[in-house]
């Protein structure tokens, strides 16, 4: 028998590693490690979410400041109020977080299609009732096992109205949003906004009254926003000092009507040559040829075509026609004033 009848080594190694599966495993992970693959969970933010949302982000900056001044006139008491950064994370990860019971307030934001879920913690939610009835909020009150007493969930609803218009006056000079309440829930069992796999943006604020505080969360459906996220995500610049501009405007318009100008009116002109002006003497006359309408000048830019007489035993000019339209803002300020 010939020896080349026979199988090498390494060809039995491979006939071995072929019935094994294990060389496919390894080429595998060769091919991945070699160029630069590696897995990839379709359900991962990065899917949907790429870039900053801007705009968003100072929506709920604005909301945490005006709230502060909420809260005050709603309780009578100071609260100091941090924002979190926004999470974009699967729903099944915010609910898990959720403590149970929760006062969870489900919104539809109109013309948005879905629905966000304003979330208070237990704690915050006693705590601002106790504030109310003059209390310090310093001891712990039981929240497992119990549903909220009509009196609390008749305050916890005027909460949420107040914390609904606040949240929509914060939405109104970048995309005007109409809140509607829904309905409240104490378990995430029965306030699903969402599916578990879904992507939320999530937003927390951190409110603190005295020693004690708890969370108020904003949860909504990245799909709900979705359709707006170039309006979220443009540059600072485009929305967020749209209200400062116009004030800035305002300022401006008001200090230039203001200013002080010398209105010149020419009532003719005549020609001559350098040689009549040099032979010119005492007593010479001049003569003038006027024209009905003359033309007044600020800085010797056209502004009004005018005639001209007496008014009052004073020479006047009356206008006839303006020559350089003013801006609307200021032809309508100059009409207060």
């Amino acid at each position: 028998m010939s020896y080349s009848n026979f199988l090498s080594q390494d060809e039995v190694d491979a006939i071995i590693a072929n019935m094994t599966g294990e060389d496919a495993d390894a080429s595998k992970k060769s091919g991945a490690a070699d160029s630069g693959v590696r897995p990839y969970d379709l359900s991962s933010p990065d899917r949907v979410v790429r870039h900053r949302m801007h705009t968003l982000e100072l929506i709920h900056e604005r909301f945490g400041r005006r709230m502060r001044a909420v809260l005050l006139n709603f309780m009578r008491r100071n609260a100091d109020i941090t924002v979190s950064a926004i999470r974009i994370q699967k729903y099944s990860d915010f609910e898990r977080n959720l403590p149970v019971p929760s006062n969870l307030n489900m919104i539809a934001m109109k013309p948005l299609r879905g629905t966000a879920l304003f979330t208070f913690d237990p704690n915050l939610v006693f705590l601002i009732i106790d504030s109310m009835f003059g209390g310090h909020g310093r001891y712990n009150t039981r929240v497992e096992g119990r549903d909220f007493t009509t009196t609390e969930q008749r305050i916890i609803s005027r909460l949420v109205n107040v914390t609904l218009d606040c949240y929509k006056s914060c939405w109104e000079s970048i995309y005007p949003l109409d809140l509607e309440y829904i309905r409240s829930e104490m378990y995430t069992k029965f306030a699903s906004i969402t599916s578990g796999n879904e992507i939320v943006v999530v937003c927390s604020f951190h409110i603190e009254i005295g020693a004690s505080g708890g969370y108020l969360n904003i949860c909504i459906p990245y799909s709900m926003i979705e359709p707006i996220r170039d309006v979220l995500s443009r540059p600072l610049q485009d929305t967020a000092f749209e209200s400062t501009d116009q004030r800035w405007m305002q300022q401006l318009s008001g200090e230039v009507r203001s200013a002080e100008v010398e209105l010149v009116a020419e009532f003719g002109h005549i020609e001559t040559t350098v040689g009549g002006l040099v032979r010119m003497k005492v007593n010479d006359i001049l003569p003038l040829e006027l024209l009905p309408n003359i033309v007044a000048h600020v800085g010797g830019v056209p502004i009004l075509e005018c005639s001209y007489g007496t008014h009052n035993h004073h020479y006047a000019l009356r206008v006839e026609k303006t020559l350089s339209p003013a801006k609307p803002e200021f032809t309508r300020a100059t009409h207060h004033d």
